[in-house]
């Protein structure tokens, strides 16, 4: 059974884990509302989603 010979440190490990984090969300102004709202997603105050109104706003 293969057993590393040696303690890998905390560097190395960094190192190799260096891709793995968590990417921060997209948060975007509302151009018409001024509200902050995550990109491609639509408005739940207004009710818009790319200049349309496509549900009814929420009060």
């Amino acid at each position: 059974m293969a057993v590393p010979k040696r303690k890998t440190t905390k560097s190395r490990a960094g190192k190799r884990r260096s891709h793995i984090h968590e990417s921060s969300k997209n948060i975007i102004e509302d151009k018409k509302s001024g509200e902050y709202r995550l990109s491609h997603h639509l408005d739940l105050k207004t009710g818009f989603y790319k200049g349309r109104q496509v549900i009814d706003p929420k009060e």
